[in-house]
């Protein structure tokens, strides 16, 4: 009954989600106006790398950063949508470090200035979209990291669960605890970093660049977050 209950918000997601794209930015901010209730929280959404670190380099030679920012647009419409908050950590191709003279120095300041901004952000709650890549093309699916704050093991774990149901059926992937990512281990909050996929395999590069399946992927991510930030 639960899982029935869940596919059905999904297509009522999906439904606004297509309303929101026929009539334009505008629906987003009606709706979401509308809505009898107020969010506590506000999600901080996070498009990994960005301007002079691009991250990985995908099998058709695409940057990640791109994908991770086309991908994060739509799940903020999506959450405007749902009646969220949200923030962005960057809204174009840019890195958004406020100091240094290396390369290094800058991507330090990065992600210093990518704590800060969730750190500062009452409510908060952090996703951070990156995608996957690894030598051997034939790996895929989706894999979620969640940081060692309060909330975010639970969060990881369901959103993993239904990354596998609705998008990568048959995955043996499981959710992980992260470690070694300045980012990650420095947030006060609720995060968790998910890597969409992998840009090595050619079926699911093509995927992740095409508009429909991003729709379908932050459906998930947006369904499954607000399932869980309404049982807190």
């Amino acid at each position: 009954m639960k899982r029935w209950k869940y596919y059905l918000f999904c297509v009522g997601v999906m439904t606004l989600t297509l309303l929101c794209a026929y009539w334009g930015s505008m629906a987003v901010t009606v709706i979401s106006e509308e809505l009898p209730f107020v969010r506590k929280h506000c999600v901080v959404i996070d498009p990994g790398h960005g301007g002079e670190d691009g991250g990985a380099t995908s099998c058709t030679g695409r940057m990640e950063s791109a994908y991770n920012l086309a991908i994060s647009r739509r799940l903020d419409d999506l959450l405007h949508l749902l009646g969220y908050q949200t923030r962005m950590t960057r809204t174009s191709d840019v890195s958004i470090y406020t100091t240094g003279d290396t390369i290094a120095r800058k991507k330090i300041s990065d992600l210093k200035e990518r704590v800060r901004i969730v750190n500062e952000t009452p409510g908060a709650v952090f996703i951070s979209i990156h995608q996957n890549l690894f030598s051997d093309a034939r790996y895929s699916g989706a894999q979620v990291f969640y940081a060692k704050t309060d909330g975010s093991k639970e969060l990881g774990q369901k959103l993993q669960s239904e990354l596998v149901t609705a998008l990568n059926p048959g995955s043996n992937r499981k959710s992980k605890p992260i470690s070694g990512v300045y980012l990650m281990e420095n947030i006060q909050c609720t995060g968790v970093l998910i890597e969409c996929g992998f840009l090595s395999n050619p079926r699911e590069e093509a995927k992740l660049r095409n508009a429909e399946y991003q729709k379908k992927l932050c459906c998930v991510i947006g369904a499954t977050l607000s399932q869980q930030l309404s049982n807190t």
